[in-house]
């Protein structure tokens, strides 16, 4: 199992002391040794392991934050805390807490997708020029009090940035041609496909499900379509586990590896590889610009 530390996870504890490095080089083995060690944060998709304060000289007690996916794991944050465990009565703590763990994962998808509208610019730009503005905070909230789930932090950090593809010749600039879904429509498509299924029984649920037919989840949000208007098939995103998942009108919906938000970026691309090289379904092609990446 690979562990990553991005540099600027690196960066960000430079400050935490001198003894920080070596910790974070030991906890990287025993993640290595034992992925599941970690404990579920107040992010979707995110585990939370401690480091004492004690074990390791010059280094103070700290939070690591890390995403695990099928063959690798990323740390996505460390943050200082307290050598005593917060008082379960005491509910600042655990919000400053959220607040800083939401502020490192806007910044690196901030950073990431700056890279990939970089990309974009120089290779592909019609499908820049097609994505649109992003959502202010006030929309996203209201966009929450609609489908009553809390949208989680990177979602939350995408759509600051833009707030859908629009799309060339009907062909998005994410994996296999896929699009952003525009804002706006994400709401309609989750209602509707609530009411696709509203009344079901446990046993029914159950033998659609075993059918290989998804049955939506009042916890899933739209996120990605087979095309800006093309809803035939697309990913949801599953706040509860931070997994990306697969809709399909045909019943089609086999993934090869469980997927989440980070997979649609590369932290670190390497010069002349595509910013999504990571993704574990196809690199992104650029249909109007007929850009073909990677493998393409």
């Amino acid at each position: 199992m690979d562990v990553e530390i991005p540099a600027l996870v690196r960066e960000a504890t430079a400050g935490l002391g001198a003894g920080v490095p070596y910790a974070l080089k030991v906890l990287a083995g025993q993640l290595a040794e034992d992925p599941g060690m970690g404990e579920p944060s107040s992010l979707p998709g995110i585990l939370d392991v401690r480091i004492d304060g004690v074990t390791f000289e010059d280094c103070p007690a700290l939070v690591v934050g890390y995403i695990r996916e099928p063959d690798r794991i990323e740390v996505r944050y460390v943050t200082g805390t307290q050598h005593e465990a917060p008082a379960d009565n005491d509910p600042d703590l655990g919000r400053d807490r959220h607040t800083a763990d939401e502020e490192v994962v806007g910044r690196e998808i901030s950073d990431a997708w700056a890279r990939i509208t970089a990309w974009l610019v120089a290779h592909a730009p019609a499908s820049y020029e097609a994505l649109r503005s992003g959502a202010g905070e006030g929309t996203i909230e209201a966009l929450e009090v609609g489908l009553g789930v809390r949208v989680p932090a990177e979602l939350r950090a995408l759509w600051r940035l833009t707030a859908g593809d629009d799309g060339v010749d009907g062909g998005g600039c994410l994996p296999g041609n896929m699009a952003l879904m525009p804002f706006e429509e994400v709401e309609v498509f989750y209602r509707q496909q609530l009411r696709h299924h509203a009344g079901l029984d446990a046993l029914e649920v159950r033998r659609l499900e075993d059918s290989g037919v998804t049955v939506w989840k009042p916890w899933w949000i739209p996120v990605i379509s087979n095309g800006p208007a093309d809803r035939t098939s697309g990913l949801y995103l599953d706040t509860e586990s931070g997994f990306l998942g697969l809709w399909s009108r045909y019943n089609d919906t086999y993934l090869d590896e469980r997927d989440t938000l980070v997979t649609y970026r590369d932290p670190e691309p390497a010069e002349g590889v595509t910013p999504c090289a990571r993704c574990t379904a196809e690199p992104p092609g650029v249909f109007a610009e007929r850009a073909l990446l990677a493998t393409r």
